[in-house]
C-alpha cells in the first residue's frame, strides 16, 4: 500500500471542514433586504398622485358635495414591505376611481411587483364595487394592505 493513500481520509475532512466555513462566512456575508421606505405612487403604476394629502379616513380638500363626488383616503396599512395606503373617489354612492397613495417601492423588487399589482388591484376594485377583491399573485403584502386601507376608506365614506 503507498503511503499517501493512508492520508486521504484525512485530507478529505480537511478539505470538508475548510468548504464548509467557506461556506458559512460567504452566507453571513450577505446583505439582508434594505427597510422599505414609504413612497408616492408613480406614473409607471399608472396613476399619479394627489398633490394633498388627506389625514387617513377624512375627505381631501378637493371632495365636492354639490355633484355627488367626494373623495376619501384610507388608513395606512403597514405591511411586511412598507405600508400600503389607498384614495378612492365616489360618485353617488358608487367607486370611480381607486388610486394607490402610497406603497413601496424601496428596491427594483418592490417596484417590479407593485408596478403590475397596483393597477390589477384598481381594475379589480373597480369592478367589484367594494374591497372585495382578489389578490394579486405574487403580491400578497400589497394586496392585503390595498384591500384594508380600500375598506377604511369606504368605511369612512358610510358605503
Amino acid at each position: 500500500m503507498h503511503a499517501l493513500k493512508k492520508h486521504r481520509p484525512l485530507r478529505r475532512v480537511t478539505l470538508a471542514a475548510a468548504s464548509t466555513v467557506t461556506g458559512f462566512v460567504l452566507l453571513l456575508s450577505l446583505k439582508p433586504h434594505t427597510p422599505p421606505t414609504v413612497a408616492q405612487a408613480s406614473s409607471s403604476a399608472g396613476h399619479s398622485p394627489s398633490r394633498s394629502r388627506a389625514p387617513s379616513g377624512t375627505p381631501s380638500p378637493g371632495s365636492t358635495k354639490g355633484t355627488g363626488a367626494k373623495t376619501v383616503t384610507g388608513d395606512t396599512v403597514q405591511t411586511r414591505w412598507g405600508p400600503v395606503q389607498v384614495r378612492v373617489t365616489l360618485k353617488n354612492g358608487k367607486i370611480t376611481d381607486v388610486t394607490a397613495v402610497s406603497f413601496p417601492t424601496d428596491n427594483p423588487r418592490d417596484q417590479e411587483i407593485n408596478g403590475y399589482a397596483i393597477p390589477q388591484l384598481r381594475r379589480e376594485a373597480l369592478a367589484a364595487q367594494s374591497a372585495r377583491i382578489d389578490s394579486v399573485s405574487g403580491a400578497s403584502y400589497t394586496s392585503d394592505g390595498y384591500k384594508r386601507s380600500l375598506q377604511s376608506a369606504l368605511d369612512s365614506a358610510d358605503l
